[in-house]
């Protein structure tokens, strides 16, 4: 016996347009082009959870930088000495200690650097 499965596609398709529901044009109404704009937000969102990690640090980086300056060195230096001092901290750590705590920060600069 034939059964006719015209409920269960609408419903699949419905998934998948309300899951495209802000896309532009025919990407929202077109069930094939709703599913390939579907996967392609699908890479993008994966590309850019993995690029959000390397712009945090770069902004970590920059802060953490740009406070050390003001005190008079660099950040490569910065960070080799808190190597050498064995010190561990992150830099997200440093960046919010540098930018909410800026006296703190004046003092483990002073420590670590040896003046």
């Amino acid at each position: 016996m034939r059964v006719k499965g015209g409920s269960t596609t609408r419903q699949r398709r419905k998934t998948i347009k309300r899951k495209v529901e802000g896309a532009w044009g025919t990407k929202h109404t077109s069930y094939k082009i709703a599913r390939q704009t579907l996967l392609r937000s699908a890479d993008y969102a994966y590309r850019d959870r993995k690029a959000r990690k390397r712009d945090f640090r770069k902004l970590w980086n920059t802060r953490i930088n740009a406070a050390v300056r003001a005190l008079g060195y660099n950040y490569s230096t910065f960070i080799n000495s808190l190597h050498k001092a064995k010190i561990v901290i992150n830099r997200k750590m440093l960046s919010e200690l540098a930018i909410n705590n800026p006296d703190a920060f004046k003092t483990l600069v002073t420590k670590v650097m040896g003046k």
